[in-house]
């Protein structure tokens, strides 16, 4: 083997994990042409937090010199993305981006909407918005190694559509993985949510392993009154699951044993016929991880389960958003509006 064999295996192993996340940063927002301008260049997959963060803090600088307010605002937004997009891959400084990335959608919706409040508690944190006489409200919920500042399109639809929004971090999520562990009794940490927001009844959205936090709260926790996944796991078998998958498990639960008890969790088999209220499920049909049983029995077993499988979908589906987005919201407005409080 040449020296230069291993910067080139290196810079191959970059080049594979950018193209991976390419539909996921998309679908979070950034422009696909600057992801690929940041992320060509990377020379082996260490690169990628740095870099990315680098390109967060490039966005929040425009912002303290932009022309106006509202163009502060987008900036931020976007800054926000980019330092989430940074904690994606093994990075020392991921917890520093996790909090830029908080700090920058903080400072984007106190300019662009001084009415969103920010909401905390035991075991979560996240931003309302939208308007106070909402006919709903939603909580949107992210998965193993996402965050609020990943679903800002999911947040916009709903508000469209006339809902108010709580994007949320959760134990092991976000802001809030530098201190806490992911925990499979999600219901517990909704229950205080929808204490503290003062709802009487909820929508929510899962996505990835949040869709696994929805659908069991939904069976468990009586005032979710619509429902539903995105790319969420009906099951996971810790022996099939890949590596990544496992340390990145590892990670946001405390440690391997703390994976591999997380996981055995991961079942609805039993929780699913409990789920009463309507249930959409979103699933892509070229998201096959090896480990991970898709959401069809989820639909399947629950009393008012819908399935929608988008047979070119990945995983959340990022190459396909038109195509599950916008059914979502509307079923979640629908449901929230026409089921009596």
């Amino acid at each position: 083997m040449s020296a230069a064999e291993p910067g080139v295996l290196a810079a191959g192993f970059a080049a594979d994990f950018a193209a991976a996340q390419w539909t996921r940063a998309v679908g979070a927002g950034v422009d696909p042409h600057e992801y690929r301008r940041v992320t060509e260049g990377l020379a082996s997959v260490a690169d990628w937090g740095p870099s990315l963060r680098r390109t967060g803090h490039d966005y929040a600088e425009r912002a303290e010199n932009a022309g106006s307010s509202v163009s502060a605002g987008e900036y931020l937004l976007m800054a926000a993305r980019w330092f989430h997009l940074a904690t994606l891959a093994p990075y020392p400084e991921a917890h520093r981006a996790a909090a830029e990335a908080d700090h920058a959608l903080g400072r984007a919706l106190t300019v662009l909407e001084p009415g969103a409040r920010r909401v905390s508690g035991e075991g979560f944190t996240g931003w309302l918005r939208g308007p106070a006489d909402a006919p709903g409200t939603v909580v949107v919920v992210p998965g193993l190694d996402s965050a609020k500042e990943e679903f800002l399109d999911v947040v916009s639809a709903l508000l469209a559509r006339g809902l108010a929004v709580f994007a949320m971090d959760g134990p092991g999520q976000g802001a809030l993985a530098a201190g806490t562990a992911l925990r499979p009794d999600f219901e517990q940490v909704v229950g205080r949510v929808i204490d503290a927001l003062g709802v009487r009844r909820i929508g929510l959205v899962g996505l990835s392993l949040g869709g696994y936090f929805a659908a069991r709260t939904a069976a468990l926790e009586p005032r979710v009154a619509a429902a539903a996944t995105v790319s969420g796991p009906f099951r996971l078998d810790w022996e099939e699951l890949p590596a990544p998958v496992r340390d990145i498990m590892a990670r946001r639960t405390g440690g391997a044993e703390a994976a591999r008890a997380f996981v055995r969790h991961v079942d609805l088999a039993a929780l699913a016929p409990r789920i009463t209220a309507p249930l959409l499920v979103v699933d892509g049909g070229q998201d096959v991880i090896p480990g991970v049983t898709n959401g069809e029995p989820l639909a399947r077993l629950a009393p008012h389960g819908t399935y929608l499988s988008v047979p070119h979908g990945d995983h959340l589906l990022g190459n396909a958003r038109p195509d599950w987005l916008f059914p979502l919201s509307d079923h979640i407005a629908r449901t929230l509006t026409e089921t009596p409080a």
